[in-house]
């Protein structure tokens, strides 16, 4: 519980400390004022001379008018003009006529110009009114030169050129600022010895604490504030004491539960996001950034419509009364789709408010891919039995109903019924095999192969049954002269040959040239076996190692086909390490690649 509020002294009052720095503060601005005060006497002060001094060159060009007007040019008057006007601070009149001669001027030292060419730089302009520091004398000097026009005003006669003192008006307040400044400064050594004294005594705990506040900051909750007196200062401290060790207790549960909450979140294999009333992100975890392919930054503070890309179906909410789950489709970098299955949940706090929404996403892409490929496998089986079963059923009920007497047809039908139980019988062999690579249970049993050579005897008996059969085919070779030898499994990888070899044959129905080619990389071997036959197109060459797909159905069944022989190859082949692909142009031929990983073996007397 909190102490009671002790009573505080009139004199140790915060309240008459904060007066007594008021009361500085209100001389200290005293001062700034009376500097802005003095500093707007002075350009009151030279304004008002030199506004003083303009009209009274005014009224002297008029005064000349008259004795410029003369045909004789009075000089005579001019001088006794100028001489009176020579009051004043004023340091030098000088009187030219509107052809730049020098008709009168008040220095001593410039008698000699009078009557001839004015050369002053100053007399140039007939409009000059401006200050300067005279050179020779190092005192500002204001200089006003007025033009004297004729009576009708439409033309100038002359000129007066007069130079007054200025360094008069700016020592007269000087001597104000001085006395100012010396007040001033008395009044601030006095303000600053009590500022010192007050201050000092404010400034210390509140230093102190500022000090805490920032060990605090840092999670550092060992010091103290240490209480210096009974005034609210004093009372701030032992309050700020309280707090430190409750917002140590209340940070230590917190960080306790947020680590428990992030190493939830981290090791959640599932992804989740969390956002405020108004459906902004405020947390992701790790996995729903890599199922969303978006960085933190990204998602942070973004709308969970947006980021899940569900803003053109749901809003806010009608997406929380939605009773089933949603799915989202995800376009991965690799042209992939990953489908997410999301469940979203309200934020409830205590009074029953609700503070946001929690979304758990679930990949269902290997579901729901594993559940097709169940449903199209137990289709295309049914499909694929159906066809020889109903075969032999229709053969054998007409061999029933009598047909075996006929010695001309009951051969064939036997015959029919033999090679559809051949097929069924390839077909179950090639499923039992998918089905023990699919379970890990074909296990390889590799030896080193002299691929050179295992390629040759593959080409030689497929060359032996052209030759026999009389085939329109011919096999080109184009090998490397250097012995390859692999590490592989070697019924199996001739099983894979056969296979695309047969293939090459089969989809090749005016023959042509089938060329095998044998090429070594640094790290790869590859086997290439082109054919010139029908081709597949392009929309099928990602499905055509899937199990049972067939490009043209009726031709594969036709050739005895059971469109798992390139399944087969493929799982072979990637258990080997290595890559199968296909390359086509439909009506020009296929191309299949092998490749598979090899090491180079420089001295062949090592395999020995």
């Amino acid at each position: 519980m909190s102490k009671k509020k002790k009573k505080i002294s009139f004199f140790s009052s915060i309240y008459v400390k904060i007066a007594t720095v008021f009361v500085l503060l209100l001389l200290i601005f005293v001062e700034i004022v009376g500097a802005l005060f003095i500093r707007d006497l002075e350009r009151t002060t030279i304004n008002n001379y030199e506004t003083a001094m303009n009209e009274q060159v005014e009224s002297l060009a008029a005064n000349l008018r008259t004795s410029l007007m003369n045909n004789d040019e009075d000089t005579e008057g001019i001088k006794s003009r100028i001489r009176d006007f020579t009051k004043n601070n004023v340091l030098e009149v000088r009187v030219i006529n509107n052809k730049g001669i020098v008709l009168a001027t008040t220095n001593a030292s410039d008698q000699d110009e009078v009557g001839k060419k004015d050369g002053s730089n100053s007399l140039n302009d007939l409009t000059t009114k401006r200050q300067y520091v005279e050179s020779s004398t190092n005192r500002r000097v204001y200089v006003n030169v007025q033009p004297i026009y004729s009576t009708n005003g439409d033309s100038v006669i002359g000129a007066v050129y007069v130079k007054s003192d200025l360094e008069g008006q700016y020592e007269q307040v000087r001597q104000t600022a001085f006395i100012f400044v010396m007040a001033s400064l008395v009044a601030m050594v006095i303000c600053l010895i009590i500022a010192i004294v007050v201050a000092r005594q404010i400034t210390k705990p509140i230093d102190e604490m500022q000090q805490q506040a920032q060990r605090i900051a840092k999670g550092d909750y060992s010091d103290k504030v240490k209480v210096y007196g009974k005034d609210e200062l004093g009372q701030l401290g032992e309050t700020f004491n309280e707090l430190s060790e409750r917002v140590a207790e209340a940070q230590e549960a917190s960080e306790s539960e947020r680590h428990r909450l992030d190493s939830v979140l981290s090791h959640m294999t599932d992804g989740v996001l969390a956002t405020d009333r108004r459906g902004r992100i405020i947390i992701i975890n790790e996995m729903a950034q890599l199922m969303l392919n978006i960085a933190s930054e990204q998602a942070m503070g973004k709308s969970i419509l947006d980021v899940l890309d569900l803003q053109d179906e749901f809003s806010l909410r009608s997406l929380l009364e939605v009773p089933s789950e949603v799915m989202i489709d995800v376009d991965d970098y690799d042209g992939t789709v990953t489908r997410l299955k999301a469940d979203f949940s309200l934020i409830h706090h205590e009074s029953g408010f609700i503070g946001g929404v929690v979304c758990v996403l679930h990949d269902v892409t290997e579901q729901e891919k594993n559940e097709q490929e169940r449903r199209d496998f137990v289709s295309n089986v049914s499909h694929e039995l159906r066809t020889p079963l109903t075969s032999m059923r229709s053969y054998l009920e007409a061999l029933n109903d009598g047909a075996w007497k006929d010695p001309e047809v009951a051969p064939e039908f036997l015959r029919v019924t033999q090679e559809e139980t051949e097929r069924m019988i390839r077909m179950i062999s090639d499923l039992l095999s998918l089905s023990r690579i699919d379970s890990n249970r074909s296990q390889l049993q590799p030896e080193l192969v002299n691929l050179n050579e295992m390629m040759r005897y593959i080409l030689d008996r497929f060359d032996m049954v052209i030759q026999s059969d009389q085939l329109p085919y011919h096999i080109v070779r184009e090998f490397t002269n250097r012995s390859i030898w692999v590490e592989v499994d070697n019924d199996k990888m001739m099983q894979v040959f056969d296979n695309i070899l047969n293939n090459a044959l089969k989809y090749s129905p005016d023959g042509g040239t089938i060329t095998v080619r044998l090429q070594e990389t640094h790290q790869n071997v590859i086997v290439s076996i082109s054919d010139e036959g029908l081709g597949i197109p392009k929309k099928d060459l990602n499905k055509i190692f899937d199990r049972f797909y067939r490009v043209d159905k009726a031709r594969s069944r036709a050739m005895g086909g059971t469109g798992l022989g390139l399944a087969i190859a493929k799982e072979v082949v990637q258990q080997h390490g290595g890559r199968i692909w296909v390359e086509s142009e439909e009506g020009k031929g296929s191309t299949f690649f092998v490749l598979l990983p090899y090491e180079s073996i420089e001295d062949e007397e090592d395999l020995w």
